[in-house]
């Protein structure tokens, strides 16, 4: 899901120091068991933050699109507990957590904001969650339509789709063409 990160905290964010990073997709940004020392910005691209079960399937945590910050739950850890891999030609920002965490303790206006971010984060997880709950294929297509606002993403990232709503997808398939045939 993408989420978009509200104008305020991109203002505080320029403010930080910074490099720059580009991702191939497939490419890591981190992985888990890394040490946390960079808040990352997606500002081209995608990265989808993947954890890998132990029969071997994967579950998509969060899917940061342009202007998302990349495991925002990270600010206060020391390991990242998930993978973070590009699913497109990435562009992201980073800055050092010891500064974000810095600008926490000086700026009460950054801490709202960053509240305010977290509030629609939990949110959007309570609504994948909901997803994942239904039992069908078309139950969980729907509610995600719905979650989104938006129609279907282009067919190149149905895959993805199906890994967000925790279906196969040749099932996601089957159901987009059995609604393509009604």
């Amino acid at each position: 899901m993408i989420a978009i990160m509200p104008m305020p905290l991109v203002s505080y964010f320029a403010t930080l120091p910074h490099g720059e990073r580009h991702l191939n997709p497939g490419a890591f940004l981190f992985h888990q068991g890394d040490a946390v020392t960079r808040l990352f910005l997606v500002v081209e691209g995608g990265v989808e933050l993947v954890r890998h079960q132990q029969d071997g399937t994967t579950v998509i945590l969060q899917r940061a699109g342009e202007g998302a910050i990349a495991a925002e739950a990270s600010v206060f850890s020391t390991a990242y507990h998930c993978d973070a891999v590009a699913i497109a030609p990435t562009r992201v920002v980073s800055a050092p957590m010891a500064e974000v965490r810095e600008l926490f303790a000086r700026s009460p206006e950054f801490a709202e904001a960053w509240a305010r971010h977290l509030t629609t984060e939990v949110q959007r997880a309570r609504l994948r969650s909901e997803i994942l709950t239904l039992r069908t294929v078309a139950e969980r297509l729907d509610a995600w339509v719905a979650g989104q606002g938006q129609d279907l993403p282009a067919k190149g990232e149905w895959k993805s789709l199906a890994r967000q709503i925790g279906v196969s997808p040749e099932a996601l398939y089957r159901e987009l063409a059995r609604r393509r045939a009604s």
